[in-house]
Formats: C-alpha cells, structure tokens, sequence
C-alpha cells in the first residue's frame, strides 16, 4: 500500500483543552499540570507543532471545555496563518467546572434553544474562521435528525458559507449517518460533513461513511486509537487490544502509528484527527503516513474488530481522568 500524505491529517483539541477526559494514561502524561493557563500554554505549542508539521484541520467543540478560546487565542496571535480550516460542534455543554473528580463532565442538549445559544458563542469566538460546524453526537435517540426547528435554524449557518455536519457515537452510527444523509433544507442536503468514530476495533461505521462520501460529503475520522486502547501502553486486557498490539509488534510498526495507516487506508477517509496531548506523541502520530502496511493487511485488520455493542459497552464505561 502506498504512502499516505499530511493533507489528510487534523489534530483535535479535546484531550488538552480540558482537565479530564477518557483517554488512557492522562496521569502520567499531565500529571497535575492542569490549571487553565498550563493548559492553554500546552494547547499553543500543540497548534505551533501540528502547524509546523503541516497538518491544516483543526477541531473543537463547546464541550471541549475552553478548547474554541484557547484556538481563538492562538489565531489571534498568528495572523499569518489564514491556511486551517476549522470544524467545531454544538449539542454538548462542558459542566465539569474545571474539576478532574466532577460527577459530571458534560451535558448532550440537541434543542433548538441549545443550538441558538452555542452558535452564538462558536461564532463570537471563531468569526469567519468557522468552517464547519457539527451536530455534536448526533443520534437517532435525542431526535436532532428529525427536528426541522433544528434544521432550519442550522440552515442560517449554511447561508453563511459554513459546512453543516454531524459527529456521531454509538453502535447505531451508521443508521444515523444514513438518516443524516435524507435530511434537507430548501430541497439541498443540509449536513454534508461527517465526523466519526472508525478505528480497528470499531469499523462498523464504514459502509455508510463511503456512501457519505459517494454523496460528495466530507468524512472525518475521530477516535482512530480508541480512546487509547491503540496506542503504546494503552491494552486495555482485552483481546482485541492484545491482539492489536500484537499485530504492530510483527509489523515493526508503534500501535498509534499502525492505528492511524489504517484508517488512511480507507480512500473515503478525508481526514483522520489525531487527538495528542504533547508534541512528542503528535511527532509519532504523523508518522504513520510514512507507514506502508503490506498487500492483504485488511484480514488482519478486520480480524481485530469486536461486536460494535461490546465496543461502546467498554468505551462507555472509561473514567474519565
């Protein structure tokens, strides 16, 4: 398999921009160096890095706790760089009130008046700089894929030259990616942007991703290490964690990087997000592109996957730390 390129890669805010979070190791990797300012000194020099490597997406989200500040911040101090697009969501509020033990860390609202109000605040901080905005976790469930309330008042934004989308989560991803896909506003397709979770142990999203993406719609891929389980020193002691890191060991290729081919594998994979909380990790992560995984890995591959109900059954139990 050939070469993939740093086009395709975006860095995703929501590890560092906040004190806690559900990836693996954030103890040893932050430590207590978590106050606003040390993490907002930890975002910048992630954006320098991820800038400087090449990558040119970046996102964020209303609950990525002040993630959409600290990328607003770092704009304002580099006005040469007029090259990123950026995507962000709407649909959650951060409630974690900066606390690692808060029993609570975020709040899913998919109503109109939700929608209003977080717009409102994406747009006074990222302005025109907001390229595509995201139904946060959308799902058949909260109703958000059925509201015309919803769609209509999200179809300003679209008026506005901004690319509407959904995130998505959960075992029924691709029933929701199809029924975001019927959803239209004035008789145009109003999401045409779709961010989701697709990695060695979760491809059940897949098809539906490449008929997103046969539609002419963007496709972004979140979580490709699982939330940590594929990365160095994340095996969760389950066996596809296992047999994951057992696959990279006979390939000569570090887990994370090995994650990160593989979804660059996939020809409907816009851009895969890479969610790292220090320049060195994101220094690994981007390698992957220089990563060749050999004729016929897709059995492999395919072999690691577990059961999408058992995968969201142990990412739903992660703490948060």
């Amino acid at each position: 398999m050939a070469r993939s390129d740093l086009s395709r890669l975006g860095l995703g805010l929501a590890a560092v921009a906040r004190p806690a979070y559900i990836t693996s190791g954030r103890a040893a990797d932050l430590g207590d160096a978590r106050g606003v300012e040390q993490l907002r000194d930890r975002t910048r020099e992630l954006l320098d890095a991820a800038y400087a490597h090449g990558l040119r997406y970046l996102d964020v989200a209303r609950s990525y706790g002040r993630a959409e500040e600290f990328l607003a911040g770092w704009l304002a101090d580099h006005p040469e760089v007029s090259d990123v697009e950026i995507g962000s969501k709407w649909g959650y509020r951060y409630v974690g009130d900066w606390r690692v033990d808060a029993d609570v860390h975020e709040i899913k609202d998919h109503s109109l008046p939700a929608f209003t109000e977080q717009s409102a605040q994406s747009l006074d901080l990222l302005g025109d700089r907001l390229g595509i905005y995201h139904v946060h976790s959308a799902t058949l469930e909260t109703g958000v894929l059925d509201d015309t309330g919803v769609h209509r008042a999200m179809a300003g934004l679209r008026e506005r030259g901004i690319r509407l989308g959904i995130s998505t989560s959960g075992p029924r991803q691709p029933e929701a990616i199809r029924r975001a896909l019927d959803v239209r506003v004035d008789g145009e397709p109003l999401f045409t942007s779709f961010q989701s979770t697709w990695n060695a142990l979760e491809p059940s999203a897949g098809p539906a991703l490449a008929e997103a993406a046969d539609s002419g719609a963007r496709v972004i891929v979140k979580e490709a290490f699982a939330n940590g389980r594929l990365a160095p020193g994340g095996d969760d002691g389950t066996a596809a964690a296992r047999a994951a890191a057992d696959l990279a060991d006979r390939l000569d290729v570090p887990l994370d990087r090995l994650a990160v081919a593989a979804v660059l594998t996939r020809p409907w994979a816009g851009h895969v997000l890479l969610g790292p909380v220090g320049t060195a990790q994101l220094a690994s992560n981007v390698a992957a592109v220089d990563v060749v995984l050999p004729d016929g890995i897709d059995d492999e591959l395919d072999a690691l996957a577990e059961p999408a109900q058992q995968y969201w059954a142990t990412r739903s139990g992660r703490p948060w730390s």
